[in-house]
């Protein structure tokens, strides 16, 4: 019988997130981590702006991502994310990578991006054809596109919305009829692309329908963080971290129970 808990609470393991200020969906990125890991959150500052390459470029100022990462130092986390797609990628391949070592500089700890975080997510899965889905206007869209191209990713396809606020209250079924409108023929893999965009429970349904990993951008963000320390995200049926799935196929539950068992 494990009785370790009654000499005081297991040690903890933590990721900061840096999120900008209209962030909604801390819920969703807590269920990729799991139990042994916390999410320790913090806020870019507010500005009126609405979604838009100019409010890319503020939420991603150097400044403000030291100053994000600052408030995180005092709880040690061992590593920090900066969940925001389109601040990310804004700046380009070698934009991102600046905010990663600008990040890393101010807490001393490795930093990673939801857009860098892409990239090795597609080179995990071997994916060099790609299709996007956003809720963004055409120019914010248009920008994604040349990020993923400077990588040597070609887009085989694209749908975006063309919202500029409330991103968060976009229901599943509106995601998965554009994921349908983006891929096509020849396709390796579907981006879903902004973290305040939910994405959680409709992975495992794209992958099975579309026959092809599903990404979005909370995903690659948290198992790129656990990653780091060496621990795996928690998405049944999502391509990039159950191997079952691996092949756009969703393993049964009674099917994996079995898999699991004669392991």
């Amino acid at each position: 019988m494990d009785v370790s808990f009654l000499g005081g609470p297991r040690p903890q393991r933590g990721i900061g997130v840096v999120a900008p200020f209209d962030f909604a969906l801390d819920r969703e990125l807590w269920r990729w981590v799991p139990d042994e890991i916390s999410l320790h959150l913090t806020r870019t500052p507010y500005v009126p702006v609405e979604v838009s390459l100019d409010l890319a470029r503020l939420v991603s100022e150097h400044e403000t991502l030291e100053d994000g990462v600052r408030t995180l130092t005092a709880i040690a986390p061992e590593v920090v994310a900066y969940a925001c797609t389109s601040g990310s990628f804004v700046g380009g391949v070698a934009g991102e990578r600046a905010m990663c070592e600008a990040m890393t500089r101010a807490g001393a700890v490795p930093a990673l991006t939801t857009s860098g975080a892409l990239l090795q997510a597609l080179a995990d899965l071997g994916a060099r054809r790609v299709a996007l889905v956003t809720p963004y206007t055409m120019s914010v869209t248009a920008a994604l596109e040349e990020y993923v191209a400077q990588a040597g990713v070609r887009v085989t396809g694209c749908a975006f919305m063309g919202l500029t606020r409330h991103i968060w209250k976009v229901p599943y079924r509106d995601v998965v009829d554009m994921a349908h409108r983006a891929v096509r023929a020849g396709t390796d893999c579907l981006f879903i692309s902004c973290t305040n965009l939910p994405t959680y429970d409709v992975i495992p349904q794209l992958e099975a329908e579309l026959r092809m990993p599903v990404l979005s951008a909370n995903q690659v963000t948290m198992w790129a963080a656990l990653r780091r320390l060496g621990t795996r995200a928690v998405g049944p049926y999502q391509a990039l971290i159950d191997p079952a799935a691996r092949g756009g196929r969703p393993v049964l539950p009674d099917v994996q129970q079995q898999q699991e068992g004669s392991t």
